[in-house]
């Protein structure tokens, strides 16, 4: 049963590994069949070392596994809601790479400062409010799903693919799992670029509105000229 998406999934998980952006069984990446409703996730504790396509986990849109024999990954209830309630995205990675989970720890939006930043993200990575007593006592994982889709009310989720989780660490998406992955590679070095770029000028203004513009709208949108196209 969707041996095909366990591949993929497990694929983008290992590639995590390949980008030095987790250790140990930290991180986790996830993919939807979106006409079954139907999420592959890895499972909770393994290494990636020991990672296989049929150890991934299915697990409905309720978090029930329909397939594996393995735990899914803690932070299930937090992939689903976002795929409940960002209705574009395929495919959702978490990890605790270095510099972005600085960013998360110190509750601070990621500002975007050039154009490196601007060709993934239009604006700034925003951040998620802190968590009180009983969102993390009673329900964590979910409440912390839907602390990210409160903090997207007024964001796209299409043109903002990733988010940082305070005092945790990030989230990214897209509409697959390697492009999930590709966005917290990304997030990663934009977040490092910034940390390095504001020690160097502590006072350093973002991005004009019109540069930010170009930058983002030559990549995405309708008007996108960058690249080969789709064919």
């Amino acid at each position: 049963m969707h041996k095909e998406l366990k591949k993929l999934v497990c694929e983008a998980n290992i590639e995590l590994q390949k980008r030095n952006l987790v250790i140990y069984s930290w991180g986790n990446v996830s993919g939807i069949d979106r006409a079954a409703g139907i999420v592959a996730i890895k499972p909770s504790g393994i290494s990636y070392e020991e990672l296989t396509p049929d150890k991934i986990v299915l697990v409905d849109l309720a978090g029930k596994v329909v397939e594996g024999n393995l735990k899914p990954s803690s932070d299930t209830p937090t992939h689903l809601e976002l795929y409940r309630n960002f209705k574009s995205i395929g495919g959702i990675c978490h990890t605790h790479s270095t510099s972005a989970t600085i960013w998360s720890q110190s509750c601070r939006e990621i500002p975007c400062l050039g154009t490196t930043h601007a060709d993934y993200f239009y604006g700034a990575i925003p951040v998620t409010k802190i968590l009180t007593k009983n969102q993390i006592q009673n329900d964590y994982e979910l409440n912390t799903g839907k602390a990210i889709v409160k903090r997207f009310a007024k964001i796209s989720p299409v043109y903002m693919q990733a988010v940082l989780v305070a005092n945790h660490g990030p989230f990214t998406w897209g509409k697959s799992p390697a492009q999930a992955v590709e966005a917290m590679v990304v997030l990663e070095e934009i977040a490092t670029t910034a940390l390095r770029t504001i020690v160097l000028k502590h006072k350093q203004t973002k991005i004009s509105k019109y540069l930010l513009d170009k930058h983002f709208f030559r990549k995405h949108g309708k008007g996108a000229y960058y690249g080969q196209g789709d064919n």
